[in-house]
């Protein structure tokens, strides 16, 4: 996070927000142990900083971006425990960061996302943005409205906690199974998707499609529109029921399409009555696939 020249002119605000929504999707899903819930805290943060935006007033564009989703993930999990229990506290532990750093670093990058949420919620915000975005201390303080040597401590009680994490046996709850429903209406989307059959998957929409094309400007048409047209267009993408936090959802390998190592992504479906109601397509949102794959 560097405070622009003042002698340059203004960012492009929007494509800033396109730039960063990677890195703000990277803490967003950490913060609310979810690849979903993260990227609408992330949409939520983008509607808040288009609105509140004055580049006359805000010096450091980046900083006060994560600020913004700082305090929207926080209010994302306050609401969340209105709902739920309330999440445990990790124990402190006495001291601050010494000659283990580097390896309790190692721990943090390898961590996956529900074990962020085995954290106290300051804890998995400075560990967050200290060690998966590698911001410096005075940066983590900044976004979390607090001193350096509360990010210290949070730091390394957090690092702590998370190596012990890492020598235990994974008891996260899995994501609830997809019902039998699910799994077959899963297996006709995706035959027919791999077959090209594009008018078969036009036949399973309902008559009112919500179609989220997340990180995508300029909307797409779902009925007899654009998003089916468009991927009639490609050749090789494959597409692998998948189940996505408990919601029944696609994978789509684009190696043979795009070249080895592309990186794939999900796509989400909703249906009722058997038919699709719902489409949230990772496509050009692919950082996604990080929590997912």
């Amino acid at each position: 996070m560097k405070t622009p020249d003042p002698t340059l002119p203004d960012p492009d605000f929007p494509q800033l927000m396109a730039q960063l929504r990677a890195r703000l999707h990277r803490y967003c899903a950490r913060m609310t142990g979810s690849t979903l819930d993260g990227e609408d805290v992330v949409q939520d943060t983008l509607i808040k900083a288009n609105e509140r935006y004055d580049a006359a007033a805000v010096q450091n564009v980046e900083g006060w971006l994560f600020r913004i989703a700082h305090n929207a993930s926080m209010d994302f999990l306050r609401q969340r425990t209105r709902d739920q229990a309330v999440l445990a506290w990790g124990k402190d532990v006495e001291g601050l960061p010494g000659a283990g750093e580097e390896a309790d670093r190692r721990h943090v990058a390898t961590a996956a996302l529900r074990t962020f949420m085995r954290l106290p919620p300051a804890q998995r915000s400075a560990v967050i943005l200290a060690d998966v975005l590698g911001y410096a201390l005075e940066e983590t303080a900044d976004v979390m409205a607090t001193t350096v040597p509360a990010v210290k401590a949070a730091l390394h009680r957090g690092r702590t906690r998370l190596k012990e994490l890492s020598q235990q046996p994974e008891d996260a709850a899995a994501p609830p199974p997809l019902t039998a429903q699910d799994q077959a209406l899963l297996a006709a989307y995706a035959e027919r998707f791999n077959a090209r059959d594009f008018d078969g998957l036009r036949e399973m929409l309902a008559e009112e499609v919500r179609l989220d094309l997340v990180a995508r400007r300029k909307p797409m048409q779902m009925r007899d529109g654009e998003y089916f047209s468009r991927y009639a267009m490609t050749q090789g993408l494959r597409v692998t029921p998948m189940n996505v936090e408990g919601r029944p959802g696609l994978w789509v390998d684009t190696q043979a399409e795009e070249g080895a190592g592309a990186p794939g992504y999900a796509v989400v479906l909703a249906w009722q009555g058997g038919k699709v109601t719902g489409i949230r397509d990772f496509r050009y949102a692919r950082y996604a696939g990080e929590g997912l794959a």
